[in-house]
């Protein structure tokens, strides 16, 4: 087994349960941690025995242009998106960043993190 983490996915979508957030739109980080069973990868050098990351970011982003009004629906839904999708990961942990969320005060993010494993 290994770790492989795809961090800081900048993403520019439409979230939130104000209307204008729905208008506006704001900035998103997305961070994902996946175990998988990496060892072919280390001897063979063969993508086909690893986790492709572009395969990752492009699940990451097509589920981040859903819209949603929770941080904690997106993460989810990117979470059981990567468990369908990618056959290799056992375990996923997806945390979704808002970044200047509108609230009062100076807030530099909001954060969710979901973990799920493969059943």
């Amino acid at each position: 087994m290994g770790v492989i983490k795809v961090s800081g996915i900048k993403i520019y979508a439409y979230h939130g349960c104000m209307p204008e957030e729905e208008l506006i739109g704001g900035w998103y980080e997305v961070d994902v941690e996946i175990e998988a069973d990496i060892n072919a990868a280390v001897s063979s050098d063969k993508l086909s025995d690893t986790v492709d990351y572009s395969k990752v970011n492009e699940i990451v982003r097509r589920e981040m242009s859903i819209r949603s009004k929770l941080v904690e629906h997106i993460a989810g839904r990117i979470a059981k998106s990567l468990l369908k999708e990618i056959s290799r990961i056992e375990e996923v942990k997806v945390k979704v960043s808002k970044m200047n969320p509108p609230v009062s005060g100076e807030v530099e993010s909001f954060s969710v993190e979901i973990k799920e494993k493969r059943k």
